[in-house]
């Protein structure tokens, strides 16, 4: 087994053991750059339950998630084993709404009063 695929098998069991995963670079108490930070910062604020994924904790699982999404950047979000997308979609899916309605009927519990203060914040 190649380590390449050892990491896919690690991410499909990640994605599908958990109902939101976030694959960024650090954690979700201590994000390593900007764009990690708005997405976990978004997630933590609306109090969802999510997995980290620190991926420059592990190069295969780094480059892993990239092949394995067919998406170039970090982070990259996941809701019940489907690709959401990186920071700019998931920052225009919470300004839209989209991510609470992604929530809603993917049944994944957060805060709606938070998502309004968000929205309000970037009118």
């Amino acid at each position: 087994m190649t380590e390449t695929t050892d990491a896919q098998s690690v991410i499909a069991e990640t994605i599908g053991a958990n109902d939101v995963v976030l694959f960024m670079k650090g954690t979700k108490e201590m994000p390593q750059c900007g764009f990690s930070s708005r997405v976990a910062g978004v997630l933590n604020y609306m109090g969802v339950d999510f997995k980290d994924v620190n991926v420059l904790a592990d190069a295969d699982i780094r480059q892993g998630i990239k092949d394995f999404s067919d998406w170039p950047t970090i982070p990259q979000l996941y809701v019940k084993g489907e690709f959401v997308g990186g920071c700019d979609i998931i920052t225009e899916m919470t300004l839209s709404g989209e991510l609470d309605s992604l929530f809603d009927t993917s049944g994944v519990a957060y805060d709606k009063d938070a998502a309004e203060k968000i929205r309000a914040a970037n009118a």
